[in-house]
C-alpha cells in the first residue's frame, strides 16, 4: 500500500513501542484527516484504536501492513481498501479555502460534551462559520422531527426554535426537510445562531433544495460534519450523525415524530447520554405524532409546548423558570365564596328576584345574602331596583357574564 504522506517522524521507531502524542499537533491533524476518510463516523473499533494508540500511530500502523490490538484481516482490509490516493493536508487545504477548518480532542474550540460518546466520539469535525463550535454547544438545544412533517410540526418547530434564539439558546438541527428547516429557520429569522449536523461533507449542499437555507447557517451559525470534503449522505450516515446532535446539545425536543423517526434515534441518544429529552404533543389523529406520544407515555421524555418550558429545563435550577401556564383571570375570580354563590343565585332579568329568593338559590343565611348583596352592589356586580336584585347590567368593556 502506497504509504500516505504524513510527516509522523516515527522512523527507526517500533509502532508497538512508540508513546501517542499527548496532545494535538500537525501530524495528529493530519492523521486525524485521514482517518475520517478511511473509517466511517462512530466506528467504535477505530476510536477504540486511537484512545488507545493515537491517531497517529494507528494510521503509520495500518499503513505499514501493522495489526492493532484485536483486529482482523476482513476488518483492517475494509479500511485499507480506501487509503489509496490519501491526501489529508490537500482535504484541510479545501476546506480552509472555504474558511473551515478541523477541529478535533484537545483544540480550544472541541465541545468536550462529546467525549461523553466514549469510543463512538467523533475522530475530528470539519466546520465552517465565524463562531466557536465549543462556545455555541455550550447553551444548545437540539430541535428535530419528521422530515414529512405538517402545517402544525412547520410552525411550532419555528416559533419554538424563534422562542428559544430570543432566550439566547443556540438552536442544533440537521438541516433536512420538514421540522430540521423550521428550527433553522425559526432562529436565523430573530437573528439568532443555528448549528446544523450534516450527513455529509461540508462543502456539500445536502439537500439541494436547502443550498440557500445552508448558506445562511454557515454565515448565521456553523456547519458541522464528520465526514471529509465531498463525502455525499447515505441513511446510515443520517442515523450515525444523531449520536453527534444528542451529545453536542444540553437537551433534545422532538416536535413530530411517527412510530419509525430517525428523529426517536436522537431522542433515545439524549436519553442514554442523561441529556434532557422533550416532546411536544400533537393530535392524537396524527400519525406523525405517535411516535412523540409513545416518548410521553413511556416517561422517556417531558412534555413541553414552548420555548419557556424548554429552557426551564435545561437551563439553570431556579433561574430561568417558566411562568405559569393560566386562563384570563376575571373580576369575579377574587370575590369571596359565599359573594360568589350569591351572584350566581342572581337573576339577570330586569325585574330581578327578592331577598327571599337569593336566600333559596344561594343555600345560605339571609343576613349573609343581604351582607353578600350590599357588598356586590358596591363592587358594580349586583343592582337594587326597589325590593328586587339582580345582576348589573353589563358596561362596556366588561367580559361577558
Amino acid at each position: 500500500m502506497t504509504p500516505i504522506q504524513i510527516p509522523l517522524d516515527l522512523e527507526g521507531t517500533d509502532p508497538e513501542e512508540a508513546a501517542p502524542p499527548t496532545g494535538p499537533d500537525d501530524r495528529e491533524r493530519l492523521a486525524r484527516v485521514a482517518l475520517t476518510r478511511l473509517a466511517e463516523p462512530g466506528d467504535l473499533t477505530v476510536g477504540q484504536w486511537i484512545a488507545e494508540l493515537g491517531a497517529a500511530r494507528l494510521l503509520r500502523t495500518i499503513e505499514t501492513g501493522g495489526k492493532p490490538p484485536g483486529a482482523t484481516a476482513a476488518r483492517l482490509a475494509r479500511y485499507r481498501v480506501r487509503a489509496p490516493g490519501l491526501d489529508p493536508a490537500a482535504d484541510l487545504e479545501r476546506v480552509r479555502a472555504l474558511g473551515g477548518r478541523f477541529v478535533i480532542p484537545g483544540d480550544p474550540e472541541w465541545p468536550t460534551q462529546l467525549d461523553d460518546l466514549g469510543p463512538a466520539r467523533p475522530i475530528g469535525l470539519w466546520t465552517t462559520g465565524a463562531a466557536s463550535l465549543r462556545l455555541l454547544a455550550l447553551r444548545s438545544v437540539a430541535v428535530v422531527g419528521a422530515r414529512a412533517c405538517t402545517a402544525y410540526g412547520a410552525h411550532v418547530a419555528g416559533e419554538l426554535a424563534a422562542g428559544l434564539a430570543e432566550r439566547g439558546w443556540v438552536v442544533v438541527s440537521g438541516a433536512a426537510y420538514g421540522i430540521d428547516a423550521a428550527a433553522h429557520r425559526g432562529a436565523l429569522a430573530v437573528g439568532g445562531p443555528t448549528v446544523s449536523i450534516l450527513a455529509c461533507g461540508i462543502d456539500i449542499a445536502y439537500p439541494r433544495g436547502h443550498t440557500e437555507l445552508i448558506r445562511r447557517i454557515s454565515q448565521q451559525g456553523l456547519l458541522v460534519s464528520e465526514l471529509a470534503p465531498g463525502e455525499h449522505p447515505n441513511r446510515f450516515r443520517f442515523v450515525l450523525r444523531n449520536r453527534v446532535i444528542a451529545a453536542l446539545t444540553r437537551g433534545t425536543v422532538v416536535v413530530e415524530a411517527a412510530l419509525r423517526s430517525g428523529a426517536l434515534s436522537t431522542a433515545r441518544r439524549a436519553r442514554d447520554l442523561n441529556r434532557l429529552t422533550c416532546g411536544v404533543p400533537g393530535p392524537v389523529t396524527s400519525e406523525l405524532s405517535g411516535g412523540v406520544h409513545a416518548l410521553l407515555r413511556s416517561g422517556a421524555a417531558t412534555l413541553v409546548t414552548d420555548a419557556a418550558e424548554v429552557v426551564e429545563l435545561v437551563g439553570g435550577i431556579g433561574g430561568d423558570l417558566a411562568r405559569p401556564q393560566q386562563g384570563p383571570v376575571l373580576p369575579w375570580d377574587v370575590l369571596p365564596p359565599e359573594a360568589r354563590r350569591v351572584l350566581e343565585a342572581l337573576p339577570a332579568a330586569a325585574d330581578g328576584a327578592p331577598v327571599e329568593a337569593v336566600v333559596r338559590a344561594a343555600g345560605l343565611p339571609p343576613d349573609e345574602v343581604l351582607h353578600r348583596l350590599y357588598e356586590l352592589a358596591s363592587l358594580g356586580f349586583a343592582e337594587r331596583s326597589g325590593a328586587h336584585w339582580r345582576t348589573a347590567r353589563r358596561r362596556r368593556g366588561d367580559p361577558p357574564g
